[in-house]
């Protein structure tokens, strides 16, 4: 399987370039799926669950709120993901994030929950996208009003957990000092 061809323009919303631009040219997504919980909990692992209730500025979401967004999303984008890769043409709806998040409550959550249902549902995500074939991986549908592919999602999931992971080390951290 060619995990490392990025999708191209026309095969996701504009708007998920932000993501596709976090991962290197060259570099395989799947392979950067199995690395990234060495980051996060590197990150976020030692975290008190006090100190992960932290936001930066108020009206932000806290460092719990962030970790479950980026689980929540990876469910959505690897439930699209399948729909796509079986040929389901429905044009499947986005979500508001941030209408998830409060509803999420995060903040009442233990990190060592947070962490336990992020391994999973990473574990889940890499093996689904190990069986896919090439073929799977290059077919398209609509998600969000808007053009999507396997292979964009693919790209699209590490992309967001690296976006946040910049946004925790560039805002939260500094903040927390």
């Amino acid at each position: 399987m060619s995990t490392t061809e990025r999708p191209i323009e026309g095969q996701y919303l504009p708007y998920y370039d932000t993501y596709i631009r976090h991962i290197p040219a060259g570099a395989a997504p799947l392979y950067m799926l199995e690395k990234l919980p060495d980051a996060l909990h590197q990150a976020v692992g030692q975290l008190t669950d006090e100190q992960a209730r932290f936001a930066y500025a108020p009206g932000k979401w806290t460092i719990k709120e962030v970790l479950v967004h980026v689980i929540d999303t990876e469910r959505i984008f690897a439930y699209r993901a399948l729909r796509m890769a079986r040929n389901d043409k429905t044009d499947l709806p986005g979500f508001e994030q941030d209408d998830y998040v409060p509803a999420s409550e995060a903040n009442e959550r233990t990190m060592s929950s947070i962490l336990e249902e992020y391994a999973a549902v990473r574990a889940a995500t890499i093996a689904l996208f190990r069986s896919f074939s090439e073929t799977q991986l290059a077919r398209t549908g609509s998600a969000n009003g808007g053009p999507a592919s396997v292979r964009a999602l693919l790209f699209i999931i590490p992309g967001h957990e690296l976006h946040h992971l910049s946004i925790l080390r560039e805002r939260y951290f500094p903040a927390m000092s």
